[in-house]
């Protein structure tokens, strides 16, 4: 009893099981809604179904999805071991993932470059935060696949954000713009369209293709409060904080928000919203802490939500969260946590404390390592917009400028000239 998946993988099961999961896995590849429940709907229709069992645990993982992870994991290995070579590789990579080894992945990946599922969780983007550490090697993980999957809409929308990381943002445009053309609700495509319109100052134009794409081809996405955020960030680049506002209400609201994407959408613009020069009677952050589960702010799952998670706490200055989260990333395993997220919470911390030159040196410190939490620069940036503030708080404000300076220098944003404004009027 095999099937095959849209690539061409075999899946031991039955057909009925085989097309649930392929809707499951054409849902994640588009970031449509319903990836969850077509899984669980593979298992429901063959309990033995192994892939099965593995993807729902990923889900719950990756994306906060109400799923009993280790009991999914244990049946996932159990079922596996009367599977086929592949799908036994399959399920201990993403075992070995969960557990925070990311190497079994990376070596599946090899033999089997077009297995999907896997390869969207390898690179860091929207849906899924990635297995490496090095962002090149990350690139070259989704290089080296580009044989089997040929001209692909899902691959080149994959790729399209690869390019735009690489900084080639006209070959990130035309790749997706492409994929658009063929599957005009592909999320990976348009997100990278909306990092490539950022990145390159494009702010008008982006916000007015991102609108229109969130309403229309788009608005079927799962994540869509992410590309929300895109066109709320386009909106406080141009300093139109109503717009900000308007969109944070109707789209970015926690009760329009779900799990992980409320800490790391709306918990960052509320943030990056509050710092901006102008702003006022700015939504408190409580509302979207009110509805996380506060392991998810001090038991992080990644050190990607790690990242948003302190500086969650920083905002609603919970000391006491920060201290914790401090300590728990300081004693952890996994190296970024101890080595990134621990000086990061410490920073925030002191900060909080007024200890405002301490914790622009720290941070300052942490910005070569920042890359390693994962993510885009567009998200990361967070924390050189709390290091800016820190500076301006400290009455450093040469630096502040310097450092505001380098971000114009990449490209325009009003936002960015207001707040050196504000350093000029302050230091005068």
């Amino acid at each position: 009893m095999s099937q095959r998946d849209t690539y061409g993988l075999a899946m031991s099961c039955g057909q009925d099981a085989a097309a649930a999961y392929d809707e499951g896995l054409h849902v994640v590849l588009r970031l449509g809604q319903g990836a969850t429940a077509a899984f669980a709907r593979s298992v429901v229709l063959e309990p033995g179904f192994a892939l099965g069992h593995a993807a729902l645990a990923l889900m719950g993982h990756e994306m906060c999805a109400p799923v009993d992870i280790a009991a999914r994991l244990r049946d996932a290995r159990h079922l596996a071991e009367t599977a086929t070579e592949r799908e036994r590789s399959h399920v201990h990579a993403i075992d070995s993932h969960l557990h925070g080894d990311p190497g079994p992945l990376v070596r599946h990946l090899e033999t089997w470059p077009v297995d999907a599922l896997l390869l969207s969780t390898a690179m860091p983007t929207i849906a899924f935060a990635g297995v490496t550490e090095v962002p090149e090697q990350a690139w070259w993980i989704v290089e080296r696949a580009a044989p089997g999957y040929g001209n692909d809409w899902w691959y080149a929308g994959l790729l399209a954000f690869v390019r735009q990381e690489q900084g080639r943002f006209d070959e990130a445009m035309d790749l997706s713009r492409t994929s658009l053309a063929e599957e005009p609700r592909a999320g990976h495509s348009a997100h990278a369209r909306a990092h490539a319109h950022y990145e390159t100052g494009d702010h008008e134009a982006g916000l007015a293709w991102m609108s229109d794409w969130v309403t229309g081809d788009g608005a079927s996405t799962d994540s869509l409060s992410h590309f929300s955020w895109h066109a709320a960030l386009h909106e406080l680049s141009m300093g139109d904080l109503d717009a900000v506002r308007r969109r944070y209400e109707t789209q970015l609201r926690p009760d329009t928000t779900i799990g992980c994407r409320s800490l790391v959408d709306s918990a960052s613009l509320l943030f990056r919203w509050a710092l901006t020069p102008g702003a006022d009677d700015v939504p408190a952050m409580t509302e979207v802490i009110a509805q996380l589960e506060q392991q998810k702010l001090h038991r992080p799952a990644s050190p990607f939500l790690a990242m948003h998670a302190a500086i969650a706490l920083l905002a609603t200055e919970d000391r006491g969260g920060l201290v914790s989260l401090e300590r728990w990333a300081a004693a952890h395993e996994h190296p970024t946590q101890a080595g990134v997220i621990a000086p990061l919470a410490r920073s925030l911390r002191l900060m909080l404390d007024g200890a405002c030159d301490q914790a622009a040196d720290g941070l300052r410190d942490l910005g070569p390592q920042t890359w390693r939490l994962g993510g885009s620069d567009a998200q990361r940036e967070v924390i050189e917009e709390a290091r800016i503030a820190a500076l301006l708080r400290a009455g450093r404000y040469d630096e502040a400028r310097d450092l505001i300076d380098a971000r114009l220098d990449r490209r325009h944003c009003r936002r960015d000239e207001l707040w050196r404004r504000e350093a000029e009027v302050t230091h005068a």
